[in-house]
């Protein structure tokens, strides 16, 4: 326990809980990282599709393309701070959607943001490795780096996942730092760099030269080949968006007026976000930056190329690259602190396992943070930790829960005939809702055929199983539902049945328990090396003492085991019994060693655990599984 307690923290007892609320300051890392970084991979995920167009496309491209984003942030955010308010208790898409269109429309938010949720964390880890590798491409280390990404990607994850393990508050203080770092170094770049950008009359001179462009590459597009490379390049600058969400849906980790609190921290976080967005992508026209092949060697980023342009190679590159390294690394705790939050949402329904409803030692649903690493994990190894290999994945799901939710606080206000000014409130969740659904329409035709298929298939997949979670706990509440009193009709003890090896203090204490719970006791010995052990001191062992206390006296049943199996033989001979039995309980004792050391149970037997499964897969409701341990 002292392991556990450093590495995760003291256990928390449960009035603890309003200690682990958070403020505006915590809640910037902990709700907003996955937005604000989102400005590092955003702008690169755009100028990658503009490759073809060269340096005169970005500088003429690049700038419209987000400004129509920054509209479309803009309008979430107002649209995002009404549900706040509506929903003090969370408003995640989940909730909003399965409130006012539905269970059907609360399915596919959910689906959708799982999806993302997963995602945020595998191209957060991702863009932060890649940053980390283009930190160092300069260096004889920067080849090497690029063949351990993915072995990097997977240890930033177990770190994160840690980290989270030990609540919210001590979340948000590890993180904040980071953030700090990462905001300010890149406020400074855009600052500095549009300085000299205004002082040079819009041609500022790099203090190192970015990488030439490939020319073979460039190619001239006009038409609707060029209108479809715009929506294509939008489309994926719209993973900036993905992070808008998070706040909404962790509500309650604030403190109160958690409304208020979380209010700001999303105006922070937006604020920041779009000066970071246009700053970065003005700097880049500015310096003539352009995205890189990812798979080249000599990779940078644009984030790097941008920094290494304004203030060169120097100290401060390494401290704002390390900031980004760390802030995008990081970036996945967004998933992290939302994902348990909207499964416990989800199970609450019925609709995902009961497990994520419990809280763990520090008062964390617990095994929302394991699903979600394990996910995490399992993407990063089949993409190979490639960022670019992901974006084609990313906005999909959040665009989607995006305009369910908008969708569902248009209806909302709707019904909420007492809200003040509720036309003007249904007008911009109105307009967020076609918005983002005209943005969903988008990313899905130019992303279809680079993955985007991928997604649009796991959700209609994810929605079957949970509808299947859903429809074995209705089975389980109606076939376990009795509202009449305890019935003491038909009641008698049970046949007991042991099976037995050999005579020895852990089948004794079997006998003298099951002698208390029933007259009737039948003790069952596999005989299959012809030993018969069991036999041979059956009648001092056990009837002499039985009839000297003139009790009644448990019979001795011998199974010959040709084959030397163990488990078929019982289980037959327990099945039988049941069966010509009927209406007669069946109690099954199994005596079992319990050793103190986890790796000593490697030195003995499992067949006792093998029997239970089989008992418990091949039973019926008259055949009840009694565990007898004894401890070493």
């Amino acid at each position: 326990m002292n392991f556990f307690d450093a590495l995760f923290g003291r256990p928390l007892a449960s009035n603890e809980a309003h200690a682990e609320h958070i403020g505006v300051a915590a809640g910037i890392p902990i709700f907003g990282l996955d937005g604000l970084t989102s400005a590092a991979y955003g702008p690169e995920a755009a100028m990658t599709l503009l490759i073809p167009l060269g340096l005169y496309g970005v500088q003429h491209d690049l700038l419209p393309i987000f400004g129509f984003i920054l509209t479309l942030l803009t309008i979430l955010y107002f649209s995002y701070r009404q549900t706040i308010v509506a929903y003090p208790n969370g408003g995640g898409s989940f909730t909003v959607a399965s409130e006012n269109l539905g269970d059907n429309a609360g399915l596919f938010a959910a689906a959708a943001l799982m999806i993302d949720y997963i995602l945020t964390a595998a191209v957060g880890i991702s863009a932060g490795v890649t940053a980390l590798v283009s930190a160092f491409q300069h260096t004889k280390y920067g080849p090497t780096l690029h063949h351990y990404q993915l072995i990097m990607c997977l240890f930033i994850l177990a770190i994160i996942a840690i980290v989270n393990m030990r609540g919210v508050k001590e979340t948000g203080a590890v993180f904040m730092l980071p953030t700090f770092i990462f905001v300010g170094t890149l406020l400074a770049t855009i600052g500095v760099g549009v300085y000299h950008s205004v002082m040079a009359g819009g041609h500022p001179v790099p203090l190192e030269v970015p990488p030439p462009q490939d020319l073979s590459k460039i190619e001239h597009l006009a038409g609707w080949l060029f209108v479809f490379t715009m929506l294509k390049a939008f489309s994926n600058g719209c993973a900036a968006m993905t992070g808008v969400e998070a706040v909404s849906n962790g509500v309650t980790a604030f403190k109160e007026p958690r409304s208020r609190n979380a209010n700001r921290t999303l105006t922070v976080i937006i604020g920041i976000l779009i000066i970071l967005l246009f700053g970065l992508s003005y700097v880049a026209r500015a310096y003539g930056v352009t995205a890189m092949d990812a798979n080249a060697t000599n990779y940078q980023s644009v984030l790097s190329i941008e920094v290494a342009a304004v203030f060169g190679s120097g100290w401060f590159y390494y401290v704002t690259m390390g900031g980004v390294l760390a802030a995008l690394a990081f970036s996945a705790n967004t998933a992290f602190a939302d994902f348990p939050r909207m499964a416990r949402a989800i199970a609450l329904k019925d609709y995902l396992p009961h497990v994520f409803l419990l809280k763990g030692r520090r008062l964390l649903f617990s095994h929302g943070i394991y699903a979600l690493t394990g996910f995490t994990a399992l993407i990063l190894i089949i993409f190979d930790g490639v960022t670019d290999a992901l974006i084609p994945l990313y906005a999909i799901g959040a665009f989607l829960a995006f305009t369910l939710s908008q969708a569902g606080m248009v209806k909302h206000w709707h019904n909420d005939k007492e809200a003040s000014h509720r036309h003007l409130k249904m007008f911009i969740n109105g307009l967020g809702a076609v918005a983002t659904g005209v943005s969903l329409l988008i990313i899905l035709v130019t992303k279809f055929v680079h993955g985007a298929w991928v997604t649009a298939l796991l959700v209609p997949i994810l929605i079957a199983a949970m509808m299947a979670v859903k429809r074995h706990y209705v089975r389980v509440k109606r076939e376990t539902a009795d509202p009449t009193p305890l019935r003491l009709t038909g009641l008698e003890p049970p046949i007991v049945v042991i099976p037995m090896a050999r005579w020895d203090k852990i089948t004794e204490k079997a006998m003298r328990f099951g002698m208390l719970m029933s007259p009737v006791v039948k003790v069952v010995h596999v005989d299959s090396d012809d030993a018969d052990v069991l036999g041979q001191v059956w009648e001092d062992m056990v009837l002499k003492p039985v009839r000297e206390f003139h009790i009644a006296e448990p019979e001795l049943v011998t199974v010959k085991s040709n084959f030397r199996t163990i488990l078929s033989p019982l289980m037959d001979y327990i099945l039988k019994l049941e069966e010509e039995n009927p209406g007669r309980k069946i109690a099954v004792l199994l005596p079992e060693l319990v050793v103190k050391h986890w790796w000593e149970n490697l030195l003995h037997n499992q067949r006792v655990q093998l029997l239970k499964i089989l008992l418990l897969l091949k039973g019926n409701q008259r055949i009840v599984v009694v565990n007898i341990p004894w401890y070493l």
